[in-house]
């Protein structure tokens, strides 16, 4: 495999007038894209920038992120992907992390960036018009940097929910096969796509299956800078979007924005990944738009893709389906014996996908990656009888509430199936005797009405009585991140008695 910027450079060659980057109204053919990038590794060049060097990028879904990442790659840098929302605090500690060079980000950001980049002793350029005059100037370099299978391309961090982020190190190989795989086996990309790209480039989902996977099949990338539902709902019309990449809250958004003159006839395939689908998402969105919801799993760590229901395949709603092509999985028990059908335990992937490790962390590599290279995710979950796998929650996660396990993705699936429920997240509160009681945070759908008691009388009848969510309180909304997923540790717990009932 030569430098993952090739890609670009097989694109240009072979459909160098077909419009590959679009936002709004700005558009970059491939070989547009293709130059502004080759550029971009010259003006790295200039700057300093030497093959192996770190270089962060904090830029939302606009083309100058592709460019910019494109030309990273080309000249056999190593890209440090970040959320442009951070803060000079945290910019700081990704780019220390690195020991990367130079920060590239925008305008908007450009207070903390600088300041990110200051207090890491690292360059600051904002890719702004006097960024883009300058490097309209530079001669384009010729060929992408030569760089070697395992060679790092990407390093993204972890959330960091147990500790300080850690950087997962993801290779020109790996990141080639996981995109490749996606757009020939999974999503069937090809010239005549169009993929949606609401989903952030700085994270493995969006880069991996949107902007890399795109640029492998030759195929078009409509960016979405910031989510939203209406936006997106347009944009899918004007573009004739075939493919279509979330996470499920963005799926939920859909179907609550969507109108009766949207025109969404051009999909053809969604995909899910993120976080677990709840089965009334995927029935409610599939009634709405006439389309099917494929779901997959994987990590930061994994590139991402592991385990895919496959479009040639049964598709099981509420299942991840089957490990990807060059890929293994299997359920370990507490021993670390392979678990029997259906029985719960941690989820491990092996193959060409894992990391090459944590950057300047091999304590921690060694903790996450065996001597057979089996990777341990932290996950809990299941195999079935066909070889169907199904995330049941996060290990950390898990609640244990007098000693019984209650695994919240369970009990949020059944509160998804009232009809008032928009959004909830079920997460352990503290309790005096039993350790940890059931609590849920839930959001309603605009105009419904429900009271704490009669969501819990809902439960009681469809839970097991140590499962059901004793404390309930509504909220306007639930805390995303960036990609979209709640986030449970921003969820404030109120008091007890604050939360007996409240109508929506």
């Amino acid at each position: 495999m030569a430098n993952l910027s090739q890609n670009l450079v097989d694109a240009a060659s072979a459909r160098p007038e077909l419009v590959a980057l679009k936002c709004g109204d700005v558009a970059y053919t491939f070989a547009e894209f293709n130059d502004a990038a080759a550029k971009v590794a010259t003006l790295l060049a200039e700057r300093g920038i030497k093959p192996g060097d770190r270089v962060g990028l904090m830029l939302p879904n606009v083309p100058e992120f592709a460019i910019l990442f494109y030309g990273i790659l080309r000249a056999g840098a190593v890209a440090v992907p970040m959320n442009p929302l951070l803060k000079s605090r945290e910019i700081s500690f990704y780019l220390t992390n690195t020991s990367a060079k130079l920060l590239l980000a925008v305008p908007a950001f450009a207070d903390e960036a600088r300041a990110g980049a200051e207090s890491a002793g690292a360059e600051c350029l904002l890719a702004d018009a006097d960024l883009n005059a300058a490097i309209a100037s530079f001669p384009a370099q010729s060929e992408p940097v030569a760089t070697e299978d395992l060679d790092t391309a990407v390093i993204l961090h972890t959330s960091g929910t147990t500790g300080k982020p850690k950087g997962a190190e993801l290779t020109h190989i790996g990141l080639h096969r996981n995109a490749e795989i996606t757009a020939r086996t999974l999503i069937n990309a090809t010239h005549e796509d169009v993929l949606m790209g609401c989903l952030p480039l700085f994270h493995v989902f969006g880069l991996t299956c949107g902007l890399n996977a795109a640029v492998i099949a030759q195929a078009g990338l409509t960016l979405i800078p910031r989510f939203d539902p209406i936006v997106v709902l347009d944009a899918i019309a004007a573009d004739r979007v075939t493919v279509l990449l979330g996470v499920p809250t963005m799926y939920s958004a859909l179907v609550a924005a969507r109108r009766p003159s949207d025109d969404t006839s051009s999909l053809r395939t969604c995909v899910s990944g993120g976080a677990a689908l709840p089965a009334q998402v995927i029935t409610d969105f599939e009634a709405a738009f006439d389309a099917v919801i494929l779901e997959g799993y994987g990590l930061s760590e994994t590139s991402p893709v592991a385990c895919f229901n496959h479009p040639d395949k049964e598709r099981r709603p509420g299942t991840i389906g089957t490990p990807i092509e060059g890929v293994q999985m299997r359920i370990a028990d507490v021993t670390g014996a392979e678990a029997g059908v259906d029985e719960p335990g941690e989820v491990q992937i092996k193959g060409h996908n894992i990391m090459k490790g944590y950057w300047n962390l091999p304590d921690k590599t060694a903790e996450a990656i065996d001597a057979d290279g089996w990777f341990a995710t932290g996950d809990v979950g299941t195999k079935d009888a066909d070889g169907y796998y199904r995330i049941v929650d996060r290990t950390k996660d898990m609640i244990i509430r007098g000693g019984m396990k209650v695994y919240p993705r369970e009990v949020e699936e059944v509160l998804y199936e009232h009809a008032a429920v928009a959004a909830a997240a079920v997460l352990g509160v503290p309790h005096e005797t039993l350790g940890e009681d059931i609590g849920a945070a839930v959001q309603l759908k605009p105009g419904a009405e429900v009271t704490a008691d009669e969501l819990r009388e809902y439960m009681k009848e469809r839970v097991a009585a140590y499962k059901y969510p004793r404390q309930i309180w509504f909220v306007d909304a639930l805390p995303t991140g960036a990609t979209g997923k709640i986030q449970k540790r921003d969820i404030t717990i109120p008091a007890p008695a604050a939360t007996t009932s409240r109508e929506g």
